[in-house]
């Protein structure tokens, strides 16, 4: 995917919920329009991003697996 993320953040080798509150946190300190990339290597990462932008409605603009065993998501905030 093509698209240039406004911030990084690195979850990997944390287990759930901490890449969601990581993900949380760092949405809270950014723009509305800026898209955070987050790599993680959790298991449940992807089913659990998916719930979180639903339940907050931020943009999931990707999340996938990438590499074996590491998922990268791309969040867009949205308010």
């Amino acid at each position: 995917m093509d698209i240039k993320p406004d911030q990084m953040l690195d979850c990997k080798g944390l287990m759930c919920p901490m890449p969601v509150i990581k993900t949380k946190k760092a949405i809270k300190k950014m723009d509305v329009g800026q898209i955070l990339e987050m790599v993680a290597t959790d298991l449940g990462a992807i089913p659990d991003m998916e719930a979180w932008a639903k339940q907050t409605e931020h943009d999931l603009l990707y999340g996938q697996e990438e590499e074996k065993g590491i998922f990268r998501f791309l969040i867009k905030k949205t308010h």
